[in-house]
């Protein structure tokens, strides 16, 4: 489990595939630029980019997971070198500063809007509409491994647009100062949500 709060900027050194078919995975070597690794084992879980994956060795700056290739094809920016949020897994001896945070990815979103507004800036991401029940006004989602409160929610045949407000630290300490409309980004939904769905659709099938 994870939080959404961001500990670190790390970086996608090197991308070495682990096969030679198309159904192959990739070893990724990170640079975990000020996250500190003196308390993490090989084994223990790392979020990058908000997906969850396993530490497999440790390097003189960094660590290295294995992406399989069913991650990848659920996932963006796991694939290419570059810039990626970092967090920890969560301890029970921590504040939960964010939200509850499987690191399963739900879904892709497409950034529609993402400029400045005041000392913020604005960011209007649309989500597919399987997940539009999950999506509400004041609830969380997370955006490439960071925590963000949904201001609105708006549906459409198209999916489902949400306007999210980043504050100037988050736009400092994150990649999310990078994006731009068009790109890409991954989404988990909140985790109560999905259990809330899932008995009300049990409880509905009960009534029938």
């Amino acid at each position: 489990m994870f939080t959404g709060i961001v500990a670190a900027v790390g970086r996608i050194n090197s991308i070495e595939s682990m096969g030679t078919d198309g159904d192959a995975g990739v070893r990724l070597q990170i640079s975990a630029g000020g996250l500190a690794l003196d308390d993490v084992g090989i084994g223990d879980s790392i979020a990058i980019n908000g997906a969850c994956m396993t530490v497999t060795h440790k390097t003189t700056d960094g660590f290295v997971v294995d992406v399989s290739r069913e991650s990848l094809n659920c996932t963006v920016g796991l694939d290419r070198q570059g810039e990626v949020n970092l967090e920890k897994a969560l301890t029970l001896a921590e504040r939960l500063g964010g939200h509850l945070v499987s690191g399963h990815v739900d879904g892709l979103g497409s950034v529609v809007l993402f400029e400045p507004v005041g000392e913020s800036w604005r960011l209007d991401l649309l989500a597919p509409s399987s997940l539009a029940k999950y999506l509400a006004h004041k609830g969380s989602v997370v955006v490439n491994g960071v925590s963000l409160t949904v201001n609105s929610v708006s549906d459409s045949d198209a999916g489902c647009t949400i306007s999210i407000n980043l504050i100037p630290h988050t736009i400092e300490v994150t990649t999310l100062r990078h994006l731009k409309a068009g790109h890409q980004v991954n989404l988990e939904v909140d985790l109560i949500a999905r259990y809330v769905e899932r008995m009300l659709s049990l409880s509905h099938q009960g009534a029938e």
